[in-house]
């Protein structure tokens, strides 16, 4: 899909649902992200290991979390015409300004 097409599907995506309901939606995969990563790293009776394919299945899940809270961000981003250099250059500045933090602790 090219980036034109990309940017048409999420707004039909956005416009058919609604910001306001797309708002709730996005909370709701953000909580399954959450949800995803506290299973892998707070395991229930505090295991220090597992068998490597449930360790692949977390992971997949964790992927597949961060997929969905992606693909909700580019909803937003096409809807607001904001773009990902604009969101990179912000990016870059929090990354830089956390480090610098880091550096002084």
């Amino acid at each position: 899909m090219s980036e034109e097409q990309l940017k048409e599907a999420l707004l039909k995506i956005i416009n058919h649902y609604g910001i306001k309901h797309q708002l709730k939606y996005i909370h709701s995969e953000y909580f399954e992200l959450d949800e995803a990563i506290t299973q892998r790293e707070y395991p229930a009776i505090a295991k220090d290991k597992k068998p490597y394919e449930l360790v692949e299945f977390e992971k997949a899940h964790i992927i597949e979390e961060i997929a969905d809270i992606e693909v909700m961000l580019d909803q937003f981003k096409a809807y607001y015409d904001i773009g990902q250099e604009e969101v990179n250059k912000v990016k870059d500045y929090k990354i830089k300004r956390q480090l610098e933090r880091i550096e002084n602790e």
